[in-house]
């Protein structure tokens, strides 16, 4: 299926891995050009870089100005069609709510949910300009499955799920689509590095981090974890006008995870 992508701009935050990584190469395969967002180039973007089909914008996205030179970048290039917001992080909250600190919030929230509002903000002129574009936010399904043992992202995912059905509202008027995507777990960092989740979790309840993703796994009727090209594909698709009747919606990608409605 084409997706019609060819010759579009997208930027995308968060991009050096994960998710975000993953997104970027599928923009790229489908002929898009990714201004792609993130503290670090990794040797992935740099490939891609070398390619033509990226340019990287080295941005801290918890600040007001990193948004904002993300998307002078892409006006640069002539404007922005497609945004995806993915930039965020989780902190496991091992000692409980009562351990996170005003700061720890401040953070949470900066991260996962401003960003979005100011990268989204400084880039609705330019979709306008460029006559309607597509907005995908990647959230979570902790967006309405509430975890004690990371209050602070799941709060942050339900304030940045809510903000994007509001926004769809005001702006598909002006032909822009706003939807977002909620993984459960995924073969990331932020579940499996040294200092993921999973690890995390482990040290504190005297397990193994296998274990602990064993356990995540076994909650999917699918008995397994999300993984970032799946996850990518459906962003993809969301970002075409192969979806263009498609706005104030959310797609949960967890593998029956959610049991409910």
């Amino acid at each position: 299926m084409d997706l019609h992508l060819t010759g579009r701009c997208a930027v995308v935050t968060g991009a050096s891995k994960g998710i975000g990584l993953a997104v970027t190469s599928a923009l790229v395969a489908e002929g898009a050009h990714v201004v792609a967002g993130s503290r670090t180039r990794t040797a992935e973007l740099q490939s891609m870089e070398a390619d033509g089909n990226v340019t990287f914008v080295a941005c801290d996205l918890s600040t007001a100005e990193g948004p904002v030179a993300l998307i002078e970048a892409a006006a640069a290039r002539g404007g922005v069609d497609v945004l995806v917001n993915n930039a965020g992080a989780v902190t496991p909250r091992t000692g409980g709510f009562a351990s996170v600190s005003d700061d720890d919030w401040i953070a949470s929230l900066t991260l996962t949910f401003l960003s979005a509002v100011r990268t989204t903000r400084a880039a609705l002129p330019q979709i306008v300009r460029r006559g309607g574009g597509s907005i995908v936010t990647v959230s979570s399904v902790n967006a309405f499955l509430p975890d004690p043992g990371v209050v602070d992202y799941c709060a942050a995912k339900a304030a940045l799920t809510n903000f994007c059905k509001s926004l769809s509202k005001e702006v598909a008027g002006q032909n822009i689509r706003v939807n977002t995507v909620s993984p459960g777990p995924v073969t990331t960092a932020l579940w499996l590095a040294d200092d993921g989740v999973a690890s995390t979790v482990a040290r504190v309840s005297g397990s193994t981090a296998e274990s602990v993703v064993e356990a995540a796994a076994a909650g999917s009727e699918t008995g397994r974890f999300t993984r970032p090209d799946e996850v990518a594909d459906l962003v993809a698709f969301l970002a075409s006008d192969r979806s263009g009747n498609i706005t104030g919606a959310d797609f949960v990608i967890d593998g029956g995870l959610i049991k409910t409605l």
